[in-house]
């Protein structure tokens, strides 16, 4: 028996991917910008379980190229248990190419650069990396749980392992007033770390607009689709993060774009200069948004 605990979310490069649910919901859970797993409670899957549903896909695709861990982020599980995961994958999808999955700030650092190197070698070769802000005081007010130079210690680790870093910021998290600040300790806080892929989501809060804005300096207030773009615009003209594979391509964003940086920053400026400008012609509509 295969089945999933719904809500499922997954990257939008693991489109492809089979999705294993290796734990349910979300250990940290209390961003202050994020409602995907407010409706679990966490917990591990059971190994017997999970491997039962192992079992199932590979009696039916053995072919299995890709796997992606789920659900908010597996990798909080201990080092021996994902080896216990990773190996047996492997030894049931001969024609595995790659495993990956969430993590957080503290599951970087709850790991040794050896653990690490060993689940790479196990196929383990991409983590999904919320970094947010590199802004200290938003960090705080949204419950991120890590600071700046946490993150900066984690990630650079993980690389150090020869995992690869897929990370993503939130535009609009800081509102109109904090935007510039925002976008330029981001960027800095990236300029750290070099990650090999890099994404920038944008905020959406469905029905918890008002509990964010609690959390929130007194003369906050949410950006306009403009501010966005704008703040996009000041995080690129900051960003010194070279070979760095870059997109928007994200459900939420009003405008997508993609490249590769730094070599193509210039055109990217050039996109959003050309959405301020038309941004009728350009953003998507509201409509057109969604997770």
């Amino acid at each position: 028996m295969f089945t999933y605990d719904e809500p499922v979310f997954r990257p939008p490069s693991e489109a492809r991917s089979l999705i294993l649910q290796a734990t349910i919901g979300c250990s940290h859970n209390r961003c202050r910008f994020c409602y995907m797993y407010k409706s679990k409670k966490f917990r591990v899957k059971p190994w017997d379980r999970l491997k039962t549903e192992i079992d199932a896909v590979a009696r039916i695709r053995p072919d299995i190229k890709r796997i992606f861990l789920a659900d908010g982020h597996a990798f909080v599980l201990g080092a021996e248990k994902l080896e216990r995961i990773l190996s047996y994958c492997n030894e049931s999808f001969p024609t595995l190419q790659r495993i990956t999955a969430y993590a957080t700030p503290q599951n970087l650092l709850n790991k040794t650069v050896g653990e690490m190197q060993r689940l790479r070698s196990l196929g383990l070769a991409i983590l999904y990396y919320g970094v947010e802000t590199g802004d200290p005081e938003l960090l705080d007010r949204t419950q991120k749980g890590a600071t700046p130079d946490e993150m900066v210690e984690g990630c650079l680790r993980a690389q150090e392992a020869g995992l690869k870093l897929s990370i993503t910021v939130i535009l609009g998290l800081a509102g109109r007033e904090g935007s510039l600040r925002h976008a330029r300790a981001t960027a800095d806080l990236l300029n750290r770390i070099q990650p090999r892929y890099l994404s920038a989501l944008t905020l959406m809060l469905g029905g918890y607009e008002e509990e964010y804005r609690r959390g929130m300096p007194e003369e906050f207030n949410f950006n306009s689709p403009l501010d966005d773009i704008s703040e996009l615009k000041e995080l690129l003209g900051h960003l010194g993060t070279d070979r760095c594979i870059f997109r928007t391509n994200h459900a939420s964003n009003y405008l997508a774009l993609k490249g590769t940086l730094m070599k193509d920053r210039h055109r990217l400026l050039e996109e959003i200069d050309r959405a301020l400008e038309l941004p009728e012609r350009h953003l998507r509509g509201e409509w057109m948004r969604g997770l």
